[in-house]
């Protein structure tokens, strides 16, 4: 069972503020919904912040968090800038929880059916920056959300599913029996984000101006990273958007091409990215409280829906994406990188289900009571 986090009122941000100097918060500053109590936007005459509690027990990395936003704001890297305390600390400690304060531009954060080709294509060249940029940063670790530890935590969550999830096991059992025979390790990596979605982004108009959420930032295949992010901002009304997913790569590749290898690679990477983000959620279902559980289940069935449509299950636009990957290579553009990609990545290592399925992913919670 997770640890509650603190609920902070009114009073308890002003006094937060004050140890950071940032000044008097203002009458919208509270708690961000939709976040249980983890997350609060702070409101002052010195601008707009963001207050994040992260359990004692993470605090190794989110020093290494902090490091990673440092790098990043010295090179002027569009992430949320960490605003020490008084005494200099990154963070404070309280009940148990660690909280750290960002600043970050004012801007929107976007559902994913109101991406606009013009932010998509502008998200994917951020993210490409970022690849590029954190070539330079040397303290990090592995992915801690590999193919090898996803398979531990479904092989444990697996035990508490009831029976009548029997479908959903079935896909989940042969998705990773499938990634574990032929995911690729030997693409190039570097500096990912780690896990991107629609609420680590901050728009103004049609550009991205804020990349956050860097807490899972590792050691990882560029190429991963590219598939979160294809599924945050390529997914909507129930399918791929072809358009979107044009968009976002070549936003990407104004920046860093991507290799031929990585090109091949890329309809499993998705279907991992999915598979993944799935069995997070299951696990963190039954560790949730009650008034948690109902956002995981509805978090849950939006990433089975995208695994359905990778194992074409379910209609959903794969077979234009399949096409794009096929046919997304350009020799002539990968022949004019020079120390390109491909000899940093080289030699390293790392039937239609019908609508019961649908009700068994949505009664998730009711059930399970």
């Amino acid at each position: 069972m997770s640890i509650r986090a603190p609920l902070f009122e009114k009073d308890d941000l002003a006094a937060i503020a004050a140890e950071f100097a940032i000044g008097k918060p203002s009458s919208s500053s509270g708690v961000v919904r939709g976040r249980g109590n983890r997350r609060y936007v702070i409101d002052t005459p010195k601008g707009h912040f963001e207050l994040r509690l992260k359990p004692m027990e993470e605090e190794f990395d989110l020093r290494r968090e902090v490091d990673l936003l440092a790098f990043l704001e010295k090179h002027d890297f569009a992430s949320p800038r960490v605003i020490a305390d008084e005494r200099g600390r990154p963070f404070l400690e309280r009940d148990g929880f660690c909280l750290v304060l960002l600043k970050v531009p004012v801007g929107n954060y976007l559902d994913e059916n109101d991406f606009t080709l013009k932010q998509v294509n502008s998200a994917g060249k951020m993210i490409a920056d970022l690849h590029m940029l954190g070539r330079g940063f040397k303290r990090t670790v592995e992915n801690r959300y590999g193919f090898d530890r996803i398979f531990e935590m479904y092989a444990h969550v697996r035990r508490r599913m009831p029976s009548y999830l029997r479908k959903i096991v079935r896909t989940l059992d042969e998705e990773t029996e499938y990634l574990g025979n032929y995911l690729e390790t030997k693409l190039p990596k570097g500096i990912i984000h780690g896990t991107i979605h629609k609420d680590a982004m901050i728009f103004k108009g049609e550009s991205i101006v804020c990349l956050g959420d860097l807490d899972a930032a590792c050691r990882g295949k560029y190429v991963y990273d590219l598939a979160t992010a294809v599924n945050a901002l390529c997914f909507r009304d129930d399918g791929y958007s072809l358009e979107r997913f044009e968009a976002l790569m070549a936003g990407y590749e104004s920046v860093r091409t991507l290799s031929l290898a990585e090109w091949d690679s890329f309809p499993n990477e998705l279907r991992f990215a999915a598979l993944r983000f799935a069995v997070i959620r299951l696990t963190e279902f039954f560790a949730s409280e009650r008034e948690e559980a109902e956002r995981i289940n509805v978090d849950f069935r939006l990433f089975f829906d995208r695994l359905r449509v990778l194992r074409r299950e379910k209609d959903g636009g794969m077979e234009g994406l399949l096409m794009a990957m096929a046919t997304g290579y350009d020799y002539r553009k990968y022949q004019r990188i020079k120390g390109g990609d491909e000899a940093e990545g080289e030699g390293e290592g790392e039937g239609e289900l019908d609508g019961e399925l649908d009700e068994e992913s949505e009664d998730i919670v009711d059930e399970e009571e």
